[in-house]
């Protein structure tokens, strides 16, 4: 019998006062400032890691990667999410489908978006489906001061 299982994902970071910093989301780099973070802030990344983590009940993506962690510092993390796959691979879980939404006034995501999926769909070997939303002048992430990501995944096994 298939078991199947839900994880939700959230991430939020603001953005750095370091000109240098890119934006980074989803491993494409984007115009504009970049988010702060000890890793390299992509929130996509970090947003699925955790909604896989959650489904196969493991611990969140700070038990395994902390910002505490000098190897953790400026790291990609697109790795960070391969390793997360392969925790979960291993106890024999699949990846159906990921769902996310990324929260940012600008730049517009619409032009990456397909080079995005593709991306993650490559790493997790399974359908992923990117948003961009607006958050219309509300809150932290509505007056350009960050962004968000939510992220909804799908995984399976057999038992």
């Amino acid at each position: 019998m298939s078991v199947f299982r839900i994880g939700q994902g959230f991430d939020i970071h603001p953005f750095s006062q370091d000109p240098e910093r890119p934006l980074v989301i989803g491993g494409e780099i984007l115009p504009g400032p970049g988010l702060d973070g000890h890793s390299d802030a992509d929130l996509l990344a970090h947003a699925i890691a955790d909604a896989l983590l959650g489904a196969a009940g493991l611990e969140d993506i700070g038990h395994y990667f902390p910002d505490t962690e000098p190897s953790t510092l400026n790291a990609n993390s697109l790795e960070i999410l391969e390793k997360v796959v392969e925790f979960i691979k291993k106890d024999g879980w699949e990846i159906c489908n990921v769902d996310c939404s990324v929260i940012l006034e600008k730049p517009k995501l619409q032009p990456y978006k397909k080079g995005i999926q593709e991306r993650m769909s490559n790493i997790l070997n399974a359908p992923v489906t990117v948003k961009g939303r607006r958050a219309e002048g509300l809150g932290f992430v509505g007056k350009g001061e960050g962004a968000a990501c939510l992220v909804v995944a799908l995984i399976s096994k057999y038992e």
